[in-house]
C-alpha cells in the first residue's frame, strides 16, 4: 500500500483530528522500510504525501475535503455539498437501540441459524420468546418454516437488514463467537456514561438491562 493511501485510511478512520505527528509515528516503519534514512526524512516524506492528498482531493471531482481542523486533519463534505448531505442524512433510518438480551438473541440466531426460540432459550439460558418479538419488529430476523419435530416450532434467520445493519456482505463474514462477545462488551461498557455507573453502584432495585446503540460510524 502506499504511503498516501496509508495517510488516507487514517484520516478516514479517525473519529477526531488526526495531526502530522500522529501519522507520521504510525507509517514510520513503512517510511523507513521504503528507503528513509532518518525521522526527518520519515516526516518529510509525510507531509508531501499529506500534501498530495489534500490536492487531490481539493479537485472538484471529489465531493469530500481533507482539511486542517483543531491542530489535525479531517475528512469533511464539501461546502457545496451540505444541503445535498443534509437531506439525505434526514432521509436515514434511526439508529436501532437494543438491549444485552437482544443482542444476545440476535447473535444466537445469527451463529446458529435457523434456530427456534426454545434452542435460542437453551444457549442463553432464559426464555427469549419476548425478545424474538422485538427482533422481528425491527426486521432484523424473520421466520424461516419450521422444524420438522414434535410441536413444529418456528425457525428463524437473519435478515438483510441485519447485514446492512452490521455492514456485512454475507453472515460468513461474522466474526468468531469470541469476537463478537468481545465488541458487544466494549460496546455495551462505552455506552455507559459516569452518571449511569454511579446509578447502577447505588440502585439497589431490581436490575435492568441497559440499552446500547448499534450505528455505523458517519463522517460530517
Amino acid at each position: 500500500m502506499s504511503l498516501k493511501a496509508q495517510l488516507e485510511a487514517i484520516i478516514y478512520a479517525a473519529e477526531t483530528p488526526v495531526t502530522l505527528e500522529q501519522m507520521t509515528q504510525l507509517v514510520k516503519d513503512s517510511v523507513v522500510a521504503a528507503g528513509a534514512a532518518d525521522d526527518a526524512e520519515v516526516k518529510s516524506r509525510v507531509r508531501f504525501s499529506l500534501e498530495e492528498l489534500v490536492g487531490e482531493y481539493g479537485s472538484p471531482d471529489h465531493g469530500i475535503e481533507v482539511r486542517q481542523v483543531a491542530g489535525g486533519y479531517r475528512m469533511s463534505t464539501k461546502p457545496e455539498q451540505h444541503e445535498m448531505v443534509r437531506s439525505f442524512a434526514k432521509s436515514l433510518k434511526p439508529p436501532i437501540r437494543l438491549s444485552l438480551p437482544a443482542l444476545e438473541t440476535l447473535a444466537v440466531i445469527a451463529y446458529k441459524q435457523p434456530a427456534t426460540v426454545p434452542e435460542i432459550s437453551e444457549i442463553r439460558g432464559v426464555d427469549s420468546g419476548g425478545v424474538i418479538a422485538t427482533l422481528l419488529d425491527r426486521k432484523l430476523i424473520t421466520t424461516a418454516g419450521r422444524k420438522q419435530v414434535i410441536g413444529r416450532p418456528i425457525l428463524y434467520k437473519t435478515t438483510k437488514e441485519f447485514l446492512m445493519r452490521f455492514g456485512l456482505k454475507d453472515v460468513n463474514e461474522l466474526p468468531s463467537m469470541e469476537e463478537f462477545e468481545k465488541l458487544v462488551a466494549e460496546s455495551f461498557q462505552a455506552e455507559l456514561s459516569p452518571a449511569e455507573d454511579a446509578a447502577q453502584t447505588q440502585d439497589t432495585g431490581p436490575e435492568q438491562p441497559e440499552e446500547i446503540t448499534e450505528s455505523a460510524a458517519q463522517k460530517e
